[in-house]
């Protein structure tokens, strides 16, 4: 019984030793490899031997496996390549843009028209409910065309994405009341 119980215990922590980067889509697929280099607009990932190369805004999240990693640490002291500037305006936009749950509720009241209001609407760093957390020393990129443009198309896609579950929401429950 001794046996089975330490062999369980190995096994169990046997994923924790052999940890790996972590790739999460937007449609919750998870990925496990090596995040090997941010492009512009998409990084490149290794996994099982193959190199895949994935859009950017296809993106969720990116748990790394080790912190010290060089690749991690140009991306979150803010360094300002032209490679990887499109990449981190649309990962701070998702991670740090926030207001989803207001703009649920926003869906949910106004349906369309809130829709259409945040399609013509122009999110930046600055309006951001979480800027402190996404400033670093230099905020030199808050004022780059190029992650301007990628962070304010992703927040936006974000947010509507929100007000669409909110109407769809107020029209499942109008058609389970009637």
């Amino acid at each position: 019984m001794r046996i089975f119980f330490f062999i369980l215990i190995g096994l169990w922590l046997n994923p924790a030793l052999t940890a790996k980067d972590v790739i999460t889509l937007n449609n919750n697929k998870k990925f496990e490899g090596k995040v090997v280099k941010l492009k512009n607009c998409s990084l490149v990932f290794k996994s099982n031997g193959s190199k895949f190369e994935i859009p950017a805004d296809s993106i969720y999240s990116i748990q790394f496996d080790d912190y010290n990693n060089k690749l991690y640490k140009n991306y979150s002291s803010g360094s300002t390549s032209n490679e990887n500037l499109c990449f981190q305006g649309q990962m701070d936009a998702t991670n740090f843009h926030g207001k989803k749950g207001s703009h649920f509720a926003l869906g949910v009241l106004f349906g369309p028209f809130a829709i259409i209001g945040t399609a013509l609407a122009d999110p930046n760093p600055y309006n951001s409910s979480n800027m402190m957390m996404m400033q670093s020393k230099d905020d030199s990129k808050f004022s780059d065309p190029m992650y301007l443009m990628c962070y304010k198309k992703k927040a936006r896609t974000d947010l509507i994405v929100s007000e669409s579950l909110g109407w769809l929401t107020w029209i499942i429950l109008l058609v389970a009341a009637g």
